[in-house]
């Protein structure tokens, strides 16, 4: 039952991801959702969340940033109200639906997740800062800023970088043994980068 649940929910999430988000959300897209439920689930498994639980951990990772459908401001709270809309339909309990948009509301910036569930999406929504992937969509992002700040510069933008690494914790016993230590070489090696850019 489970199963038949979610790749409902799956093939609906993701549909509506690739046919409808705007072509500038180069970072913010249906391949981010995919690769974010992929590690969720994989930290979830790590964590010892099965079962059920680790059902509303991927339903919450596929809508996590489904709000850009509607508006790229508050697009965790608008991700929340469309998953209670759309999954009052399936087999979830009113209880279950909280327990997502818990989760979807927890990978909001600073994230504050407070039970084990939410910081396994918090997590795997930033897992990429603590592995070789870290440039790769680091790029895709500040390509994206770069749609509503056309004047960001590459030295400012890793400014940011350095300044939102400085301050990310990872939340799960998983990420922070296994994430954690490339993420700080990351950090390095934009501190490093960002001495070198000329002053302006």
């Amino acid at each position: 039952m489970n199963m038949s649940i979610f790749n409902e929910i799956y093939s609906k999430v993701i549909g509506a991801l690739e046919k409808d988000l705007p072509e500038w959300l180069t970072y913010h897209n249906a391949a981010h959702t995919q690769y974010v439920l992929e590690q969720a689930e994989k930290i979830a498994v790590q964590e010892n969340i099965s079962g059920r639980n680790l059902l509303l951990v991927k339903i919450a990772a596929l809508y996590h940033d489904a709000g850009f459908l509607i508006d790229h401001e508050n697009h965790e709270e608008l991700g929340c109200d469309l998953a209670s809309r759309e999954l009052l339909g399936t087999q979830l309990t009113r209880a279950e639906i909280d327990t997502v948009c818990g989760m979807i509301q927890a990978t909001n910036i600073p994230q504050k997740p407070t039970n084990i569930l939410e910081k396994i999406v918090a997590d795997a929504d930033l897992e990429y800062l603590g592995t070789e992937n870290f440039k790769k969509f680091g790029d895709n992002l500040y390509r994206e800023m770069l749609h509503f700040n056309p004047k960001l510069s590459p030295k400012e933008w890793d400014n940011i970088q350095i300044d939102f690494l400085s301050r990310h914790s990872y939340h799960t016993n998983f990420c922070r043994k296994n994430r954690e230590p490339m993420k700080q070489l990351n950090l390095n090696s934009v501190k490093e980068r960002y001495l070198v850019w000329p002053n302006k």
